[in-house]
């Protein structure tokens, strides 16, 4: 089972840089996108709807922000979308597939780097989503959560981290924040469980050449229920095309004989 989360930062740009063009290429089965900045009704072309694939899409209120989707090649039994709380929802921040063996999500964490208060909501909301990721390890299902998490959980995650110690995405309460759901909680961080190597990033600044210098933050993750620790197979970052600030995060598991 191939599953694929990326922040495309504006689908309809990320479009017009080829991301479908790409994504119908890769066999995936489960593509989950985030801050999609548009409403469904206006994804309604044939290039936000491609062949093999259901759409599924849970919109913000407010115009041109936030949304996330989720893209299946198989039928889910059901979609929810939502998490009971307005930072969540309001925001179109969280869509989840079910299948028979395994639920896919697709969520954003809303970034801190705006300012003090956005800093604020976004660890009130990182505070709610523990609660739900707690009652996750009740069921009787696995399940990976994928998306932007705004968060580099070790050194390793990210460039000059030394001076960027008092920055959100890696100040020391989100970093306790991961640690307690990587470690405590069980959850499995699907990336590192098979690939150990140094300058993997998923997200680079609007500066001048952070791409290319590779200079970025690995902020994006698929993070896993603990049963599925021995089914992650491969992970890689999609880097030979920029279709936004953000990179593709590819994950291979076996779940089911798939």
């Amino acid at each position: 089972m191939r599953v694929i989360t990326f922040n495309t930062q504006g689908i309809e740009q990320a479009a017009d840089r080829g991301f479908f063009d790409w994504m119908v290429q890769q066999d995936a089965d489960v593509v989950c996108l985030q801050n999609l900045r548009a409403k469904e009704y206006q994804l309604d072309g044939d290039r936000y709807h491609p062949d093999g694939y259901n759409a599924y899409f849970f919109d913000a209120f407010e115009d041109g922000y936030s949304g996330v989707a989720i893209y299946t090649r198989e039928l889910p039994k059901a979609i929810m979308t939502g998490l009971g709380f307005e930072l969540c929802d309001f925001h179109g921040r969280f869509i989840q597939a079910d299948f028979d063996k395994v639920s896919v999500a697709s969520l954003s964490v809303p970034s801190g780097l705006k300012s003090p208060e956005a800093q604020a909501l976004k660890e009130e909301y990182l505070e709610l989503l523990m609660g739900h990721l707690k009652k996750t390890l009740r069921k009787r299902r696995d399940f990976i959560f994928c998306g932007t998490y705004h968060i580099a959980h070790k050194p390793i995650d990210l460039s000059n981290w030394y001076v960027n110690q008092s920055v959100s995405g890696f100040l020391p309460q989100e970093r306790e924040w991961m640690e307690e759901v990587l470690g405590e909680m069980g959850y499995i961080d699907t990336f590192r469980r098979v690939n150990k190597a140094e300058r993997q990033y998923t997200w680079w600044p609007d500066y001048n050449r952070a791409w290319s210098l590779n200079e970025g933050a690995r902020l994006d993750y698929q993070l896993a229920t603990p049963n599925l620790r021995n089914s992650v197979k491969a992970a890689r970052i999609y880097r030979d095309e920029q279709f936004s600030e953000h990179a593709p995060v590819i994950i291979d598991y076996n779940i089911g004989g798939k």
